[in-house]
């Protein structure tokens, strides 16, 4: 399918997973309209944009629990571009901590982002779309929307949130007998984006990107891949793959392997940190990033040439075998 004509709107543009996004449709000659808190991220996340040939950029600094702003974002993507092909809900903030010691009105405001700006979003693109008559809502969710986290509560109640608006959204449209306009639901694993260090933080440990971590591009390319062939939900990552199957056929064992990988491998055990309301109230100053600093995108080419190299050995060896099977050849 060809995307050049397309008008995307991404919330959460500012960096990490949103920011890749919007770059993916921009390298596709789409006209991408950029949604977030910070003014100065977008601007970045646009020069970013503007270097691919054919693209079109729009800022639109929204806070998405703002509803009224959320409406003004979707005028502003039709009165530039004319309509709204694809609507990318993106825009997330996360909090840790025992239940009991995260703030309420820090648990309050990740499910007032994390639920309410899918919201938002949903009703602005919806409105457009069936207007149109066809388009595409992708709501970016996460693996803990179906396996949940110690120390992550209110996020995990949130993506849980996510993936039920998109399958009741799905069926709405479906006994209404729209055709032309899709709902998706991303669900990527680990990710190496600045996620984590901007978390609220209330455990006494240092959070860090609990392995294995996947590049930011590799959702996006998943995301601009459903543009063209939708899914219902498509998971990234071969490891989150797993633990969502396992939930599936054996969700106490799921549940015990995630909190045991929680709790050794998402905090550190080596480093302090002082409790913080990271971003969750106001956005860390600055030009945002795509990358935390996990090496995502490094770890995937480790794996990768670490398949590689155990399938060559296999063959390898299965060749000798068979040579010696067959001393006649």
């Amino acid at each position: 399918m060809r995307l050049r004509d397309h008008v995307v709107v991404v919330t959460g543009a500012s960096g990490g997973i949103g920011r890749a996004t919007a770059e993916a449709f921009a390298r596709e000659g789409c006209a991408v309209v950029l949604a977030a808190r910070r003014e100065e991220a977008l601007e970045a996340t646009a020069r970013e944009c503007g270097k691919h040939r054919g693209a079109r950029t729009l800022v639109v600094p929204t806070d998405t629990t703002d509803a009224e702003a959320v409406e003004h974002l979707a005028r502003r993507a039709v009165e530039e571009f004319g309509g709204i092909h694809v609507w990318v809900n993106n825009a997330a903030v996360n909090a840790f901590g025992r239940f009991e010691d995260v703030p309420l009105e820090d648990f309050r405001r990740v499910l007032d982002v994390n639920v309410m700006g899918y919201v938002h979003g949903a009703r602005a693109a919806l409105r457009v779309m069936r207007e149109q008559g066809r388009g595409t809502l992708i709501d970016v969710s996460s693996v803990v929307g179906a396996v949940t986290q110690p120390y992550s509560h209110p996020y995990g109640m949130s993506k849980h949130a996510v993936q039920a608006l998109g399958s009741s959204l799905r069926q709405q449209l479906y006994v209404e007998g729209v055709k032309g306009i899709h709902v998706c639901t991303v669900m990527p694993a680990t990710i190496d984006t600045p996620h984590f260090q901007n978390a609220a933080n209330f455990t006494g440990r240092k959070v860090v990107a609990m392995p294995p971590v996947y590049s930011p591009e590799r959702v996006a390319r998943a995301v601009v891949k459903l543009v063209r062939h939708p899914r219902r939900e498509v998971v990234v990552g071969p490891a989150g793959r797993a633990l969502v199957r396992q939930s599936r056929t054996a969700p106490a064992v799921a549940e015990r392997v995630m909190a045991r990988q929680t709790e050794k491998t998402h905090l550190s055990r080596k480093e302090e940190a002082p409790a913080t309301h990271g971003a969750v109230h106001v956005p860390i100053a600055g030009e945002g990033s795509v990358h935390g600093g996990w090496g995502g995108r490094r770890r995937t080419g480790m794996r990768r040439a670490a398949v590689a190299a155990a399938l060559a050995g296999a063959a390898v060896a299965a060749g000798r075998r068979t040579g010696r099977g067959a001393p006649g050849c």
